[in-house]
């Protein structure tokens, strides 16, 4: 995996916008294609509503912030209510990054951003899945004090994601 050795500069973090569907619907299949994280297994790639996360983080408590380098979508992250759960368990989203911007901070940023909204709107438990191929998130995870568990919770359809963790907020 490639990381960026010195600070990129022209970096922006915002919530996202309509026009930002395709692009940042491009940069999951991108990054999912690069882990093996294919559609058939159940993956974030395969949800139906990759095209339109625009209009899905409008939905109440629920929000979901673009990362542009030099004008252009290179990744992007989210946190929304953990459907079929409790009301107080928010779920971690979508958290996608190209390799030119990976290794800036910038997953531990929209993170801390998304956990800081949960929060703000009443959420107390913060959930995520990932696979174990993800090393470096599921690390970046447990530094921001997320803890692994056993089973799955809520209904998010992600049957492949085995590492599946909490943390209170």
């Amino acid at each position: 995996m490639t990381t960026s050795a010195t600070p990129l500069f022209d970096l922006q973090v915002r919530p996202i916008t309509a026009a930002d569907n395709p692009h940042i619907a491009h940069v999951i299949r991108v990054v999912s294609a690069e882990f093996g994280l294919t559609a058939d297994k159940g993956y974030t790639v395969s949800d139906p509503q990759l095209d339109q996360l625009f209009e899905l983080y409008s939905a109440d408590q629920s929000a979901y912030w673009i990362v542009e380098y030099q004008g252009r979508v290179v990744g992007g992250g989210g946190v929304a209510p953990l459907a079929c759960s409790a009301p107080d368990i928010c779920e971690l989203q979508k958290m996608y990054f190209l390799p030119v911007v990976r290794g800036q901070g910038l997953a531990r940023e929209l993170a801390l951003r998304a956990m800081d909204h949960a929060r703000s709107h009443g959420f107390r438990r913060c959930y995520l899945e990932t696979t174990a191929s993800l090393t470096r998130a599921i690390r970046l995870y447990e530094s921001l004090g997320f803890a692994h568990i056993e089973g799955a919770m809520g209904c998010t359809g992600h049957v492949d994601c085995e590492v599946r963790m909490l943390k209170t907020l």
